[in-house]
């Protein structure tokens, strides 16, 4: 399929990535169900190895996954955003790559975590984004995606910073995570809805590769 999506999106974090970087900062201190999921991942994938944050923006999920003993390292589109990452978090592994095909080995990782990622991700390419993850988790890995609920799409042109940027924000229903999910193989551990009542409620599902995989 066409990849304007995908430099769209690298160009527009690549724009925006110091007012982004400012916006999410602090984001979890006032968040405690996101840290609850966290805390669970976290636990899940703590002995298993190696875990990715994908789509992992200036890094401070990474962070606070590393803070909770997990062997965390991120990876992202934009270049800008692994270079802010890298400053903010010196200790900690950043490279520059994409969830549509992950610069990693098969079953090298014990986890993979999508915060908030998967959402500039077309519909069409979903399933092959699941697809990578697979491939790169041993077998008994777990993934968290986090995600905006809803039923729409919405286009983004003007960045926090007041830049011009050009990104789609996609809303789904977390049946819909689900099931893509398992068409990629994994089996589903929970889904955790946030705020139900808010104009745009935030959702976790929780998945993990067969082990027999």
């Amino acid at each position: 399929m066409p990849d304007n999506w995908l430099n769209e999106t690298r160009e527009s974090y690549d724009t925006d990535a110091a007012g982004y970087a400012e916006k999410v900062r602090g984001l979890l201190d006032d968040r405690p169900y996101l840290r609850a999921g966290l805390a669970v991942f976290a636990e899940a994938v703590r002995e298993g190895g190696p875990v990715a944050d994908v789509g992992c923006g200036p890094g401070y999920v990474t962070r606070h996954l590393h803070d909770l003993g997990v062997d965390a390292f991120g990876i992202d589109l934009s270049a800008e955003m692994i270079a802010i990452a890298r400053q903010d978090h010196p200790d900690l592994g950043f490279e520059v790559g994409s969830m549509t095909d992950l610069p990693l080995a098969d079953r090298s990782l014990g986890g993979v975590l999508a915060f908030w990622s998967v959402i500039h991700i077309p519909d069409a390419a979903v399933p092959g984004v699941f697809e990578e993850f697979r491939r790169v988790l041993r077998p008994g890995g777990s993934v968290l995606v986090g995600f905006h609920v809803g039923d729409e799409t919405q286009r983004s042109t003007t960045g926090y910073t007041g830049r011009a940027i050009s990104v789609d924000t996609h809303r789904r229903t977390p049946e819909q995570i689900s099931q893509w999910l398992r068409e990629a193989g994994f089996s589903i551990e929970a889904e955790l809805l946030m705020r139900p009542d808010d104009e745009v409620p935030g959702a976790i599902v929780f998945a993990r590769k067969p082990l027999t995989d």
